[in-house]
């Protein structure tokens, strides 16, 4: 029996580890979008900072302006999982319709899930979207550089299918029923969780585009998880 999810409601995945530094621009950014039927399922993989205090103390200063009650839950695993883990611990509490990736040490336009909903909605036929991106370096955030690797349309499925990558996976919203139907990433990729995902999507029919709006910003820093992988935007 398939899971019945909330409609119109964008639940928003985050992974943490370590993001104490930026977990708190991270969290501002989903209070201020202008989409507000949301619930954020912040999933901490055993932070050895003070990540968790920080979120709990924005958690606290920010409920006042929360519509609704269980608006925001702060799931602490008891071992490091790694983010394969601990992104489909996220998606398996989620109940929304949509379901949004977030990470932890980037933050989201305020338009972005307005934008990516309406697309969803007059869309039927695609399942994933995700949008172009500005990157910037944590020690220079005023230099801003809009992406030029993401593509579009039916190129999408070419990339994938030549083993590229051209989906930003932090700015991703899919339909809370595609996870249903195909699971989340495996632990048999390592740091390439997002480009697996997203090429099962496709692998199962599902339908993917980006949004050519630039509704996210991505931060480059020492410590990022795609740094020890790769030096181009992947997860």
């Amino acid at each position: 029996m398939a899971k019945e999810r909330i409609e119109g409601l964008v639940s928003v995945v985050i992974t943490n580890f370590n993001r104490a530094a930026y977990i708190r621009e991270c969290l501002d950014s989903i209070l201020q979008q202008t989409y507000e039927n949301w619930e954020i399922i912040l999933i901490d993989d055993a932070s050895t900072d003070h990540s968790v205090e920080v979120a709990r103390e924005w958690l606290e200063e920010s409920k006042r302006f929360f519509p609704r009650e269980n608006q925001v839950l702060i799931h602490e695993l008891p071992r490091n999982i790694g983010f394969s883990g601990a992104i489909n611990v996220g998606h398996y509490l989620s109940r929304g319709e949509f379901i949004a990736i977030q990470d932890s040490d980037d933050f989201s336009h305020i338009l972005r899930f307005s934008r990516q909903v309406e697309y969803l909605k007059n869309h039927p036929q695609i399942d994933l979207v995700g949008t172009n991106y500005y990157a910037f370096s944590a020690d220079h955030p005023e230099k801003k550089q809009l992406a030029g690797w993401i593509k579009y349309g039916d190129d999408i499925r070419k990339v994938y299918g030549n083993g590229g990558h051209c989906v930003c996976h932090g700015t991703c919203m899919f339909r809370g029923r595609l996870f249903d139907q195909i699971g989340g990433p495996t632990r048999r990729i390592e740091g390439a969780e997002d480009y697996e995902f997203i090429a099962k999507a496709l692998n199962a029919k599902a339908g993917v585009n980006n949004i050519a709006e630039a509704l996210y910003y991505y931060r480059t820093h020492a410590e990022q998880r795609s740094a020890h992988y790769y030096r181009k935007k992947g997860g």
